[in-house]
């Protein structure tokens, strides 16, 4: 079984939801999903550039209650709101912010969107906002953002500093005491070189904070030029030498399908910090989506994961952080 820590499947849900599909979850990803054994997927809110700013709460409270449907029309579905929901058969989703620019610039209204679910956060998406610098600024967390990060560990939520910048990366850990740690979906900087991926140092950093990292399945951090599933499990190979064992997991980032759906579009001057080309974010050939989940697992076993160690980067590191991160509700 497996935990996926970043599936942006909700922007595709509503779309097609705008369409007048009834339950495309039910089409288009719960089978998906089931081929590919994920007991676990967290589900971000994701507010594309041109909805910004002025729009962004109003497609976060769309894509939240995109979630709830999902929750209400899917026998067996169940939400992941505090630690008894990690427990029992099933699939379980929980929802999480890629990026904060819904919050506009009142750290308060945190409260308001783990009261929606919300259970991880991303403080940027590569750009700047009111509370930190992205992987494509030079900055780190502004004076609010410091006080975003404090407030985390009493709400339950896992801070993820995927897509943060140097400097956000390390201040948001500074002043984040007690917060449970992920970087959601990225790679390793040794491997390929691109701001989207981790340095050794923050690698290390990471796993101090007793952290995971998911590993992402997009060529524009496993390799633009050797987009394949060798390529990525060099990443996780790297990443076990640098953090041990105990700290990798898997985000797989799975947007192939919502270009090919055409309910996501990447702006041309965001498309990437590694590559001009849209196609670095379409997905591995050999690993478009959850339901090649298996392909991955066994060029993992040719690597020598088995036992323990692949229950622990397929599941158990994240199982690991949220139990410590989610509340008794």
């Amino acid at each position: 079984m497996i935990v996926d820590a970043h599936n942006d499947l909700l922007i595709e849900l509503l779309w097609r939801e705008g369409e007048g599909e009834e339950n495309p979850f039910a089409e288009h990803w719960r089978p998906k999903l089931d081929a590919g054994r994920v007991e676990l997927q967290v589900c971000p809110i994701f507010i594309e550039a041109h909805y910004l700013p002025d729009a962004a709460p109003r497609m976060a409270l769309k894509l939240a209650a995109t979630f709830w449907r999902i929750i209400g029309a899917n026998a067996g579905v169940r939400a992941v709101l505090s630690r008894r929901d990690l427990d029992g058969a099933g699939l379980k989703l929980m929802l999480s912010l890629e990026g904060v620019e819904p919050l506009g610039s009142d750290p308060e209204l945190l409260d308001a969107f783990s009261r929606l679910g919300v259970r991880m956060v991303g403080l940027t998406w590569n750009r700047r906002n009111a509370f930190a610098d992205g992987a494509g600024e030079l900055g780190g967390l502004s004076i609010l953002g410091r006080d975003l990060v404090s407030r985390f560990a009493e709400l339950g939520i896992v801070l993820d500093l995927a897509h943060a910048s140097e400097q956000t990366f390390a201040e948001a850990l500074e002043h984040s005491p007690g917060a449970q740690v992920v970087v959601s979906h990225g790679c390793c900087r040794a491997v390929h070189d691109t701001p989207r991926n981790l340095s050794d140092d923050q690698l290390r950093a990471l796993a101090e904070r007793n952290g995971v990292l998911g590993m992402m399945a997009l060529p524009l951090v496993v390799d633009p030029h050797a987009p394949t599933l060798e390529r990525l499990v060099d990443h996780v190979d790297h990443a076990v030498e640098v953090m041990g064992i105990e700290h990798v997991g898997l985000g797989g980032d799975f947007i192939r399908q919502l270009f090919d759906s055409g309910a996501a579009r990447i702006p041309a001057r965001e498309r990437t910090l590694a590559s001009s080309s849209a196609e670095a974010h379409r997905g591995l050939d050999e690993l478009p989506g959850p339901e090649r989940y298996p392909d991955l697992v066994e060029v993992l076993g040719r690597r020598g994961y088995d036992g323990e160690r692949l229950d622990a980067v397929l599941r158990g590191n994240f199982l690991r952080v949220l139990r410590a991160a989610l509340l008794d509700e």
